[in-house]
């Protein structure tokens, strides 16, 4: 079943927008599969009200803000000047970006090459792993809430329930597999050592967060960003903050990731390297709102053809209800 050639220029009695949703979801090929079709135009289920439109071109980028930088290689040294660097941005900002966490260059460029590896594969081998019942621990999607939005975003997502259960690598598709496993493990430990770092700025000993299980679960989501004829009248990722403790993003070299501080709509600058770090809103409850979260955005470039790496951490405790939640 194929989406409709072009729905924008539809008469509002003639449109039925979940017959569009649903025949879209029932191609299993995600905006990828628009993407490589040739369409001039975006489908409707993607265009963003024009009063939102305007309302954010009116929130400027403001000069002047800049998202934190946290450079870690100086922790067994300075470790208190660190957590200090930490608190301040955890609740100023609510994001940062961590430099020299330990993470080699090829595991990075890894996670890249094994995004595209996957999304670019072949329509009917990615069906394989298409779904939206949540029951999968390795699951191949367009936009989790597609039925619940008032416009789809931009994006195709492959998720990965990595923990609290190990996952068996035979469940990793083929082609990304050792790589989804390498980058797992590593980027689990600089979540452990954020988990410290927070734990000490909240005035705790290190280990109270890990304690409290809050490392037992995390997720690896790869988004993937097609290039998208019209950009102005669609996003990447919709306004959101996240359900989860902290989520470690790694952005690739194109850009468009922008986080809303001080009634503007601020770039999170590629720093070579460096992992972007995002207070969720399960750390603003537990640290009583000295953490803060702040609400993001993917903006949408019409050259863009790049993916992204994510790391979400969940206690175990409430693991199955935010998966149930995604």
């Amino acid at each position: 079943m194929e989406v409709a050639a072009d729905s924008t220029d539809l008469a509002p009695s003639a449109y039925n927008r979940y017959q569009e949703l649903k025949d879209f979801d029932e191609t299993k090929s995600g905006v990828k599969g628009i993407s490589d079709s040739g369409l001039a135009k975006i489908p409707r289920i993607f265009v963003r009200p024009p009063d939102e439109i305007i309302r954010d071109r009116s929130k400027s980028r403001a000069a002047g803000l800049q998202i934190p930088i946290i450079d870690l290689k100086n922790l067994a040294t300075n470790r208190r000047g660190t957590v200090e660097q930490v608190l301040e941005a955890a609740h100023e900002v609510g994001f940062f970006q961590v430099v020299n966490h330990g993470m080699p260059e090829s595991v990075l460029e890894g996670a890249f090459v094994a995004a595209r590896a996957f999304h670019e594969l072949p329509k009917e081998v990615k069906a394989e792993y298409y779904g939206r019942d949540g029951k999968r621990r390795v699951n191949f999607s367009c936009n989790f809430d597609l039925y619940m939005t008032t416009y789809a975003s931009w994006r195709d997502t492959l998720f990965c329930r990595m923990e609290p259960e190990p996952l068996d690598p035979e469940e990793l598709p083929l082609v990304c597999r050792d790589t989804i496993t390498e980058y797992s493990k590593q980027v689990k430990a600089v979540g452990i050592a954020l988990l410290e770092l927070l734990s000490e700025a909240l005035g705790l000993k290190p280990d109270y967060l890990v304690n409290m299980n809050c490392a037992k679960g995390h997720a690896l989501l790869y988004h993937y960003y097609p290039a998208c004829p019209e950009p102005d009248l669609t996003l990447g990722t919709a306004n959101h903050s996240d359900p989860d403790f902290f989520t470690i993003l790694l952005q690739d070299d194109i850009g468009g990731l922008q986080v809303y501080y001080q009634d503007q709509w601020v770039d999170v600058p590629l720093v070579k390297g460096a992992l972007v770090v995002n207070i969720g809103d399960l750390l603003q409850a537990c640290s009583r709102s000295r953490f803060y979260y702040y609400p993001y955005v993917e903006r949408h470039f019409q050259k863009r053809r790049a993916p992204c790496a994510v790391e979400r951490c969940w206690p175990e405790a409430i693991h199955c209800l935010l998966l149930h939640s995604l």
